[in-house]
């Protein structure tokens, strides 16, 4: 049987470690199965490990599960980052950059990444990873939305006002991943593929979001099919 140790040799093409190796197949099976129907033999024999390496790097399933939430949205960010951005970038761009950054990591290439599929099972019927998950990553990337919202807005809405403008940003954005079957059918397919690609929504909701704030400022970047850290 194979050795849940560090040294445990890794199958041909896949990382040399085994805990990455068991991230990467429990986020998978979790992904397709969801986690009552995902068991760790399967995940163990994807990974190339023995069933005891689950208790050896993370005690039980339910940690495993967490952990592999977590990693997939790690790896989200490492293919998609946030965006950073120079001294002197308006406003209305950054947001326009976190709108198509936080787009791509949701959207992809049209095809929805495994991770993305897990983190939405979580998101929609949240367990203590989807509380780890907010506090680790969501929080702080809202509170970079919120504080370009505040900048856009000149400090002068209340917080609460704020974070209602952030959040309703995230849900135009959510809705073409959780709904994007539907899209599809109410938008005719031209209209769909002209005005429906992750770029054109970004643009799109920067520009309700700044009306929403009674900010006239333009995005001083034309329309792209480019957003910071996509990869091509």
């Amino acid at each position: 049987m194979p050795d849940p140790s560090p040294t445990c040799p890794a199958p041909a093409g896949e990382s040399r470690d085994p805990r990455e190796r068991i991230l990467l197949a429990a986020g998978k099976e979790f992904a397709e199965h969801g986690y009552e129907a995902a068991t760790v033999r399967d995940i163990c024999g994807a990974a190339g490990v023995n069933v005891a390496a689950v208790n050896y790097y993370f005690g039980d399933k339910q940690r495993l599960y967490i952990e592999s939430v977590k990693h997939a949205h790690e790896e989200r960010l490492r293919q998609v980052p946030q965006p950073e951005w120079a001294p002197g970038t308006p406003a209305a761009d950054k947001l326009r950059d976190f709108v198509g950054s936080l787009l791509e990591r949701m959207l992809g290439s049209g095809q929805a990444p495994w991770q993305v599929k897990l983190m939405m099972r979580e998101v929609l019927h949240p367990t203590e990873a989807c509380r780890e998950l907010v506090e680790d990553y969501i929080r702080p990337h809202f509170g970079i939305l919120l504080g370009v919202l505040d900048e856009l807005a000149g400090g002068e809405l209340p917080p609460s006002e704020v974070r209602r403008v952030g959040l309703s940003i995230i849900g135009q954005c959510f809705l073409y991943r959780a709904a994007g079957d539907v899209v599809a059918m109410l938008v005719p397919p031209g209209e769909l593929d002209a005005f429906h690609t992750p770029a054109a929504i970004a643009d799109h909701v920067t520009r309700f979001a700044l009306a929403a704030l009674g900010v006239a400022e333009p995005l001083a970047r034309p329309h792209s099919d480019h957003v910071p850290g996509r990869v091509s």
